[in-house]
């Protein structure tokens, strides 16, 4: 499923793959961009989401920004942050890229910390030696709310040498001196937050750098109040819904794994249907699966997997071999070229549901006119389990809200009736907090004591060399959303109409590449070609493009290497190389072919 589906079709898809298919092959695409979220947060706090509402951001005094770039993917949060520095605030930005928040009119960053990419990790452990060996940690804080053993022994960890600035150095490629005076700024500024995106859980080691943010925000006690807190920045309207509902192979609705017979239990009565206890496929999975001839059909709802997935090329030949390929979107997507079956798809007016957003705020969304395929997705949902003989009877979707509230305690205080009369809610709502939850851990974490982790650096498989020598990493552009099924059908395509390259102009020089050239960028997965952006944005060794556009498929470059813990992509390092070239590779000519053929629409006669 798609983070812009409702909850509610999100849920039943789930049930659909459990009660009626009888397995848990269900994923969503949530996964390959805040897994690492979920997991992460879970351990350390107990909940799987962001501890504040985004009105606290105008009650903090100094924002570490890391792996996001807001004004391009949150241009509304980052209006809002921007007008809190521009009242005093400080900010730090840790980012491969010179991204608008680090100078732009009015606001400037304290300090810019461009890390070589895939280093996140070494950068949060080098920021917490800071903390830790100049003593600015907060011990009351630690002592009351968090395991004291265990960040004594977290202490010891990242007090080791090799962890300093320093020595990090040698990884990260940051400025020592740089970087000690913004874990000084961070520790000692008054209310400290930290927002991240894509650019810290989009990789090997996603998790750990979660959960190595979630060890900063505990150290400095930066954490159960507004102006502080840990923050993932969602990169659609419904990514924590999805991942609240149940879309993961190996967990049911409100973050519980499969394997739990009490909780299989409270399905299973409601339900009627007996529950595997093992997890399922995950997509790439499911894709491997299919080559190997053992993974016979796919419905996706919403997500346009052909583009958005690492690797296109294993995801192509997946699809390929495949018997029943249903695909259901507004449009005719990408993966809809490998489609058996296309289902015209309803949008957010021509239903009605429920979203859940980065703050966790569960808000309604109202049908203003029928659907004009003649179904709202949610139905199209029940169409196809009670053909398979499921007998659900839904009328509306404030029932399957209902049946979430009932199986799932973070959401067991909401209704229909209650969104209408208070507007909106921030989970966790139930008995013991009636009106929501907009800060969390106020008086203590979910899950009792905080937890220090041990985040250790491992560097990722994926490295340059002779053959591949510079680092690439992907991103979005503001007038483009996501893979652009929406947005390049609009206007919008007047400020963005390709995909570019961004290359430094040493690196430029140094391979006779002018602005604009035509040029090939390869790696160890596939190779495409693009035009060439010449910019001091990025470093020298690093490029960067965006991945809007399917005539350049950015991801057929990425490659299948992916987070320890949730499998989440890793997009943000990709090994490549650069040199001229005439146009678009065979490969894309190809693709495009492909495409036209798919495409085609016949006479009924034939």
């Amino acid at each position: 499923t798609s983070s812009r589906c409702t909850n509610e079709e999100t849920f039943l898809v789930q049930k659909m793959i459990r009660a009626v298919f009888g397995n848990n092959n269900t994923d969503t695409c949530a996964r390959v961009c805040h897994s690492p979220t979920g997991y992460g947060l879970g351990r350390a706090f107990g909940t799987s989401a962001g501890t504040q509402d985004f009105d606290s951001v105008e009650h903090t005094d100094v924002v570490i920004v890391i792996g996001a770039n807001p004004t391009d993917g949150h241009p509304v949060f980052a209006s809002r942050l921007k007008k809190r520095l521009r009242a005093g605030a400080k900010l730090i930005v840790i980012d491969p890229r010179r991204i608008d928040m680090v100078r732009s009119p009015h606001i400037e960053a304290a300090h810019h910390l461009p890390l070589r990419p895939g280093t996140n990790v070494a950068v949060v452990t080098a920021l917490a030696h800071v903390i830790v060996t100049e003593g600015l940690y907060d011990e009351a804080f630690i002592r009351e709310r968090c395991d004291w053993d265990e960040f004594q022994h977290y202490a010891e960890f990242v007090s080791d040498e090799r962890h300093s600035p320093e020595a990090m150095q040698f990884l990260t490629g940051v400025n020592p001196e740089e970087l000690r005076a913004a874990a000084r700024l961070f520790a000692t500024g008054g209310n400290g937050a930290i927002y991240y995106g894509l650019g810290v859980t989009e990789h090997s080691q996603g998790s750990t750098t979660v959960m190595g943010i979630a060890n900063l925000a505990m150290l400095t006690g930066n954490l159960g109040r507004p102006g502080v807190g840990v923050n993932p920045l969602r990169g659609q309207n419904n990514v924590q819904g999805a991942c609240d509902m149940g879309s993961f192979p190996h967990e049911l609705p409100g973050y519980r794994h499969v394997s739990q017979d009490a909780t299989r239990e409270i399905f299973e009565k409601l339900w009627g249907a007996v529950l595997d206890k093992e997890p399922g496929l995950r997509i790439p999975n499911m894709l491997d699966a299919a080559v190997e001839g053992t993974f016979k059909g796919l419905y996706v709802q919403g997500e346009d997997i052909l583009q958005s997935d690492p690797d296109t090329k294993h995801v192509s030949a997946g699809l390929a071999a495949m018997e029943c390929v249903i695909v259901q979107d507004l449009f005719l997507n990408e993966t809809a070229n490998y489609a058996h079956v296309f289902l015209p798809g309803s949008t957010f007016l021509e239903k009605d549901g429920t979203f859940t957003n980065a703050e966790r705020r569960i808000n309604r969304v109202r049908k203003v006119m029928q659907p004009r395929n003649g179904y709202a997705d949610w139905e199209v949902t029940m169409l196809l389990a009670n053909a398979m003989g499921a007998g659900w009877t839904y009328t509306h979707p404030s029932q399957i809200m209902d049946e979430i509230a009932a199986t799932t305690p973070t959401f067991a205080g909401v209704s229909y009736e209650f969104l209408e009369e208070k507007g909106s809610v921030q989970w966790p709502c139930n008995e013991l907090h009636p009106e929501g939850t907009p800060i969390m851990h106020v008086d203590g974490f979910m899950r009792g004591k905080g937890r220090f982790i041990v985040t250790e650096y491992v560097a990722t498989d994926e490295r340059t060399g002779p053959r591949f020598p510079l680092l690439l990493t992907t991103g979005r552009i503001l007038s483009q959303y996501n893979v652009g099924a929406q947005t390049r059908r609009t206007d919008n395509v007047v400020w963005h109409q390709e995909d570019l390259l961004e290359i430094h102009p040493h690196d430029a020089e140094v391979r006779g590449v002018k602005d604009g050239d035509w040029i090939r960028l390869a790696s160890r997965a596939g190779e495409t070609s693009l035009r060439a952006l010449i910019t001091d944005r990025v470093s020298p060794g690093v490029v960067y493009t965006t991945f809007h556009h399917p005539d350049t498929q950015a991801n057929v470059i990425t490659t299948d290497f992916s987070d320890w813990a949730t499998n989440c992509p890793e997009y943000k390092v990709t090994a490549v190389q650069v040199a001229l070239t005439n146009g678009p590779s065979d490969w894309q000519a190809d693709y495009a072919a492909q495409a036209e053929r798919a495409r085609r629409i016949l006479p009924a006669a034939e």
